[in-house]
């Protein structure tokens, strides 16, 4: 069985190794070459490769074969995602490859921050591998959630929405994140959500917390982590896909989706009920 978590001596341990491959996916896509990488790894841009730029929405599973089998990735490779910001968009990539079937799979704990903080090599050089031909060998539709889903369920109290987002966009104080480019009309958060912020799971150096410390957290928010479903939700799907990650791969919890349109969609929805200030 693949670790779904592995931490930076794992990889360090197997770079190089046939069967093994690297992806960087981060917040800030140039990283990637400005800044040096893991050797042999690949990047994907999540604004233009992972996502359809024109529909707002995950790429289809033809595009995604078609990425993988150019970067040359196998379906019998175990793949090692890692990036920037604790994960962020490493865990969204995580979420991708997982709702498209791929088993052999891993997020490296504590992301390019931790790698870099332990001296460990970095280059410069874009590796090339022959093409492949991926496919798409099932999908694991129960990973995802869309606005349909959740208007169906809004007046359920067996649901459990979760705003992962900072207290000052919950609450309708603040509609984006700092800094980011993609906006809302309307800041706040879906009525009957609760908010527990990505950032109190992570320790300083972007690694997951221990899973007793995380099922603390939860449970002293009043978190019910047995419900029937839990989504989570952020600005773009990211944050929301990295608690999703400790949810589902560091507590053992299968009832987890995450509703990657998240605020992005919501907020500049028609027709759908906002919430603002605590919940």
């Amino acid at each position: 069985m693949t670790e779904s978590l592995v931490n930076t001596q794992w990889v360090a341990d197997r770079l190089n190794t046939p069967g093994i491959r690297l992806v960087e996916i981060n917040v800030v896509p140039f990283k990637y070459q400005s800044a040096g990488h893991l050797p042999g790894a690949v990047a994907f841009d999540w604004t233009s490769q992972l996502q359809d730029p024109t529909r707002r929405d995950i790429i289809s599973p033809d595009t995604f074969e078609q990425l993988l089998s150019e970067a040359g990735i196998t379906n019998d490779d175990h793949i090692i995602i890692y990036g920037d910001q604790s994960n962020w968009f490493a865990a969204y990539g995580f979420w991708l490859f997982s709702l498209y079937g791929h088993e052999k799979l891993s997020l490296m704990d504590g992301g390019r921050l931790l790698w870099t903080e332990q001296r460990r090599q970095l280059v410069n050089t874009v590796p090339q591998f022959p093409r492949s031909t991926y496919r798409v060998r099932s999908t694991v539709p129960a990973l995802r959630a869309d606005r349909q889903f959740i208007v169906e369920r809004l007046d359920r109290r067996d649901i459990v929405l979760l705003d992962v987002r900072s207290e000052n966009e919950f609450t309708g104080h603040r509609v984006t994140p700092l800094g980011d480019h993609l906006t809302a009309h309307r800041g706040g958060h879906i009525p009957g959500a609760r908010n527990v912020p990505w950032s109190r799971l992570v320790n300083d150096d972007g690694t997951f917390r221990a899973a007793d410390d995380l099922h603390r957290i939860f449970e002293v928010e009043g978190i019910d982590l047995d419900a029937e479903e839990i989504v989570t939700y952020c600005f773009v799907g990211e944050r929301a896909a990295h608690t999703w990650f400790a949810l589902t791969h560091i507590l053992g919890h299968d009832n987890v989706r995450n509703y990657d349109g998240s605020w992005t969609e919501w907020g500049n929805a028609i027709g759908v009920p906002i919430a603002q200030g605590a919940a």
